[in-house]
């Protein structure tokens, strides 16, 4: 038997869920944790609670205003694009996180390691919290509009504090049946608005050939200013792999296509689009197509029904905005403060940080963190699609995400930055053409930059044996006893502690001990260092 062997601890593995970590999952939904088989969701469950995303204003202002800025043929040419490449990419993602079950922030730590890939939660939890303030401001000004009286700052309380409770529970336990029971209340509720604006204006195909009255941007085609306009929501793709590692494998390929793929699409981005390039063709409003002028029509147009609708629309989207903030902000503190909370306490602090950012001219700077926040997002899913497809050092069909054996940074984050910075600069800097081209041009520079780091790169793991895995005939069944919290894990992400006689210890422990990774680190030098040669004799 081999000293390795002789100096780990037993493993003391079951093969039931431990009844500790369910009851924690009905919450913290495994935030700092792979999803075991056990605790994946129902076609119907999964595709209800991602469905929050199909409804909200801002889809249908988003292709009203690039119809107003480059005509109604070149938008819907660009729209369609979008379905196409968002349905693809996102069948892809889909189906490798129903596979892994990871989360963005444990998936990256394989691209990026170990220390490089606390980026990815931060810039995931803050681009959810600016959409948050986004959605939630839209049913603020309704309420404001349509009851008055109360200042504007006491709406945006009332809506912070009734969507925070809303997500307290996770994906299976709440958000899936809340928005089962909306979403029928959405699609009356757009049908009506479409029929009474129709009867109150009357009906035209006029709104089917606006033109545009010149280039939005010079030497920039209008198709292609639409579809680049839509790269701008590539987040979806960091929020389908949130959701999607709840899928169970034998229904990926229905959520691919469903779910999270082009049936998602076609409705989202290409009906939500029609309806709202029809309302901002037919309804009148003051100034151009905004969120805001949306909310002022729709409650002219209906007023009590128009401000439930509008209610009914922010409520669902703002489930996963409020959700994934979250969830991802627990990933960030836990890897970078190593201190682990309750995601009730991060659900909470996202809340507060949306109602600050509420009370300020969140306007003026928001939609350019935006602008820099979706090229960071454009550039790391051109990663993570290059890894699925080349990466070939993995084991057992995942990435390895565990913290004792991963490097600290690996040149991914040189490559995510480099082309993240590229796309910003010019963005900035560059003019209206370069800016058209910023998202395109980063995503390029990330996927042939990740592809030759892959190839010409060290290497991003840890050689240290003691795997637990190679200890379990079933890697997803069993589960392991980790020494530091008592609570039981599935195998596939557990690891051995070198900083304590390498008793098995989870992912979640692993990341927030301060000793871990510098045993860990040491026993993979010491297993590399070149043996000294026996002396004669000897």
């Amino acid at each position: 038997m081999s000293r390795e062997a002789t100096e780990r601890a037993e493993l003391e593995v079951s093969f039931e869920d431990d009844p500790r970590v369910v009851k924690e999952a009905a919450t913290e939904d495994y935030s700092t944790h792979v999803v075991p088989r056990s605790w994946r969701s129902g076609r119907l469950s999964l595709s209800m609670a991602w469905a929050a995303l199909f409804s909200a204003m801002f889809w249908l202002v988003v292709a009203a205003s690039v119809a107003s800025a480059v005509g109604t043929g070149p938008a819907l040419v660009g729209i369609g694009l979008a379905v196409a490449t968002h349905g693809g990419l996102n069948y892809v993602l889909s189906r490798y996180a129903a596979r892994t079950g990871l989360t963005v922030a444990l998936m990256s730590r394989r691209m990026f390691g170990y220390f490089g890939a606390v980026l990815a939660p931060l810039i995931f939890a803050a681009t959810a919290i600016y959409y948050a303030v986004f959605e939630g401001s839209v049913v603020a000004v309704a309420l404001h509009h349509y009851f008055g009286g109360m200042d504007i700052a006491f709406w945006y309380l009332v809506v912070v504090a009734y969507s925070v409770p809303l997500v307290f529970g996770g994906v299976r336990a709440w958000l899936d049946k809340l928005n089962g029971v909306l979403l029928p209340f959405y699609v009356i509720g757009l049908t009506a608005a479409v029929i009474w604006a129709g009867v109150r204006y009357g009906f035209s195909g006029d709104w089917l050939h606006v033109q545009a009255t010149a280039p939005a941007v010079p030497g920039v085609p209008g198709w292609l200013f639409a579809y680049t306009t839509y790269m701008g929501v590539w987040i979806m793709m960091m929020y389908t792999i949130d959701f999607a590692r709840f899928s169970k494998e034998r229904d990926a390929r229905f959520h691919g296509a469903v779910t999270f793929g082009p049936v998602f699409y076609l409705a989202t981005f290409l009906v939500n689009g029609l309806i709202g390039i029809y309302l901002a063709s037919t309804v009148p409003t003051e100034g151009g197509f905004s969120e805001v002028s949306v909310v002022y029509a729709v409650v002219g147009l209906m007023g009590l029904a128009g401000v439930g609708l509008i209610w009914v629309s922010q409520t669902r989207i703002n489930t996963a905005n409020f959700y994934l903030a979250s969830t991802n902000l627990e990933a960030f503190c836990s890897r970078l403060f190593k201190v682990r909370l309750h995601r009730t306490v991060w659900t909470v602090a996202a809340g507060v940080l949306v109602y600050l950012l509420m009370l300020t001219d969140v306007l003026s700077y928001l939609l350019t963190a935006l602008q820099w926040q979706g090229v960071f997002v454009v550039a790391w899913v051109g990663i993570a699609l290059t890894h699925i497809v080349l990466a070939e050092d993995d084991r057992d069909g995942l990435p390895e995400f565990r913290p004792g054996r991963l490097r600290l940074m690996t040149p991914g984050v040189l490559v995510w930055l480099a082309a993240a910075g590229t796309g910003i600069a010019m963005a900035e800097f560059g003019g209206p053409t370069a800016a058209s081209w910023s998202a395109p041009a980063s995503l390029a520079l990330a996927v042939g930059g990740y592809a030759a780091a892959l190839k010409l790169g060290p290497g991003p793991l840890l050689h240290r044996g003691n795997d637990p895995r190679d200890e379990v005939d079933d890697i997803w069944e069993a589960r392991i006893r980790c020494h530091v919290c008592d609570k039981h894990y599935v195998a596939v992400e557990m690891d051995r502690d070198p900083s304590a006689q390498h008793a098995a210890i989870c992912s979640g422990c692993a990341a927030e001990s301060p000793g871990f990774y510098h045993a860990a680190r040491a026993e993979s030098a010491e297993r590399r260092a070149p043996k000294a040669p026996a002396l004669k004799g000897a």
